[in-house]
Parts: structure tokens; sequence; C-alpha cells
């Protein structure tokens, strides 16, 4: 297995830290941005399941751009093997 060696940036934790706080963001935003945050100061990498979710909403048109932001963040510390 690969080891991941990246972390979410700091505009992405601040997008991130808002949405946490934001009482109108999605369950899926929130789920999105707790993972980029729990990668901003470690080198943790998306699991399976959370990598399924950040692939979904992407492909999506109905969320906004912060939270395909922070999908697409979760989706690049992922495992790149899988």
């Amino acid at each position: 297995m690969t080891t991941n060696k990246k972390k979410t940036s700091s505009k992405i934790s601040t997008i991130a830290a808002n949405t946490l706080s934001d009482k109108t963001a999605s369950t899926i935003a929130k789920s999105l941005a707790a993972s980029a945050l729990s990668q901003s100061s470690s080198f943790k990498q998306t699991g399976s399941e959370m990598e399924s979710k950040a692939s979904k909403v992407l492909q999506s048109n109905k969320y906004n751009k912060n939270t395909k932001a922070l999908a697409a963040s979760v989706l690049s510390q992922s495992n790149h093997e899988r």
C-alpha cells in the first residue's frame, strides 16, 4: 500500500471549518469537511467509503462548488491503488 504524502490545503481547511459550522450545510458536505480537516495536519488516507461518497458528489449536479472542492480534496488523498 502506498503512503499518502498529501495534506489538506489551508484554503480547503477554511472551507471545511466554515461548512462544519454552517447549520444549513448538508450531511454529506459536513462529512466531507470532517474528512478533509482530519487530513489537514496528518498524512491520513481517505477510506474507501468516503472515497465513494466524494466520487458521487463530483459526478452530481446538485452540490455546490464548496462541497465539490471538499470532495475533490478528499478524493485526491485516497489510496490510488484501489
